[in-house]
């Protein structure tokens, strides 16, 4: 055999690669189910069970979150020292520490 023997025409080579493109459709189609009348009804009450069930878990763990949260600032306030800081102690001086007032 040789090399022109084996190359097909361009005509054939579209006839094959459109019957082996047939086949392969309807061996896909052939493995797809049926739909009975209430498989939209079901798939639809499925997605809207998940959906829900997304928003419950995403409002718990907000509400965990955010109570967690609260109860660490409320901890850290508790357990804060009750004599004034460096801040507040009113050992400088008056002009440095606030600012000239005006007098009426």
């Amino acid at each position: 055999m040789t090399h022109q023997d084996t190359t097909p025409s361009p005509g054939a080579s579209a006839d094959r690669t459109e019957r082996e493109l047939r086949e392969a459709l309807a061996a896909l189609a052939g493995g797809v189910p049926e739909a009975t009348p209430d498989t939209y009804r079901t798939a639809r009450g499925e997605w809207l069970r998940r959906e829900r069930r997304r928003r419950l878990v995403l409002a718990v763990l907000i509400t965990v979150v955010f109570a967690l949260a609260t109860l660490i600032g409320l901890w850290v306030l508790n357990h804060a020292p009750a004599e004034p800081g460096v801040i507040f102690s009113g050992t400088g001086s008056p002009a440095v520490t606030s600012l000239p007032r005006p007098h009426p």
